[in-house]
């Protein structure tokens, strides 16, 4: 299974200069995250994956939508590997407007206001991508899966923090033992 943490968000522009949550809804992407995204990208085309699943947050789907399109995979959304509540930018965005984004993609399983309550805590991020990785390990399709999430899902599975549209690969034996596939050095 391969984790790819979202490109950089205009969320992370400011985080990264101030420390402090300069309460951006649900950011979208920058262009030096879209270049990132392309860049991890091409460091994948060797692998055989299979498909994606992605979070439902607009920086996610937008580094989603730019790995589908480049490497021919289908996507589907899954809230479980979505961002821990702990700033501004985990408040989604609600699925009606998240459907008219990314048509192609269905959102029909996700509930109109589908993120977690604000102030989700380090154990249930835990908890929740453990469940997850528990449900997909057994998969046939598992070396394939590339996970499209956030740094604090991908650091509660792996222990490992990874930086803007860095890409892990984690055995079904042992996820917190990581190999690093690409990673943008010095970019948060």
């Amino acid at each position: 299974m391969f984790l790819v943490r979202h490109g950089q968000s205009e969320f992370n522009v400011h985080f990264s200069v101030t420390g402090r949550d300069p309460l951006i809804r649900d950011p979208e992407l920058t262009e030096l995250g879209r270049s990132q995204v392309r860049a991890a990208a091409d460091s994948l085309r060797g692998f055989d994956l299979k498909r994606i699943i992605a979070s439902p947050y607009r920086r996610a789907l937008q580094t989603a939508e730019i790995l589908s399109d480049q490497l021919g995979l289908d996507c589907r959304i899954d809230a479980t590997v979505g961002e821990h509540a702990l700033y501004h930018c985990d408040i989604g965005t609600v699925t009606s407007e998240l459907r008219r984004g990314w048509p192609r993609w269905s959102f029909d399983h996700l509930a109109e206001e589908w993120w977690p309550a604000s102030g989700e805590d380090f154990g249930t991020v835990q908890d929740r991508s453990r469940n997850f990785f528990a449900s997909q390990k057994t998969r046939d399709d598992f070396d394939g899966l590339l996970i499209v999430s956030h740094w604090g899902f991908i650091r509660s599975l792996t222990e490992t923090e990874v930086g803007n549209c860095g890409v892990l690969k984690i055995n079904r034996e042992a996820p917190r033992k990581p190999k690093v596939i690409f990673e943008i050095a010095g970019l948060a």
